[in-house]
């Protein structure tokens, strides 16, 4: 083999490693991408196996909420003067608590990614919205 062969050889080599490496890097940005994926619907499906829990036993869940003190069990509740705006205040009172519900099951409740899991902790869109 004379040099200019050499050298024409140690080119396609080079070539053909160059190749290798950017598959290489392509397969690793994809296995990461996987590995991120998988990792968030592993969040996910823990999330909801946690509601599906606690609606199939929904009196496990009220006999873990701690009774105020002074307050009894059989406590009436105080009956609004106008039927009319009881509606109106139960109706938003239940969707707020909903809202609030599926914020601390770990999901979005803001405009911003509703329905999304929550990965990274508080979303302060979330608490402000709680919070009007």
């Amino acid at each position: 083999m004379d040099n200019k062969d050499l050298f024409l050889h140690l080119d396609e080599l080079e070539a053909k490693l160059g190749g290798f490496h950017k598959e290489l890097g392509e397969l690793k940005l994809n296995v990461k991408q996987l590995v991120e994926a998988n990792k968030q619907l592993s969040m996910e499906n823990r999330q909801l196996r946690k509601v599906l829990k606690k609606e199939t036993n929904p009196h496990a869940e009220l006999a873990r909420k701690p009774v105020k003190a002074g307050s009894g069990a059989a406590a009436p509740a105080a009956l609004p003067e106008d039927p009319s705006k009881s509606n109106e205040v139960s109706a938003v009172g239940e969707g707020h608590d909903n809202l609030a519900r599926l914020y601390y099951e770990g999901f979005h409740i803001c405009n911003v990614n509703y329905g999304h899991l929550r990965t990274e902790g508080d979303c302060l869109f979330c608490l402000s919205f709680l919070n009007k």
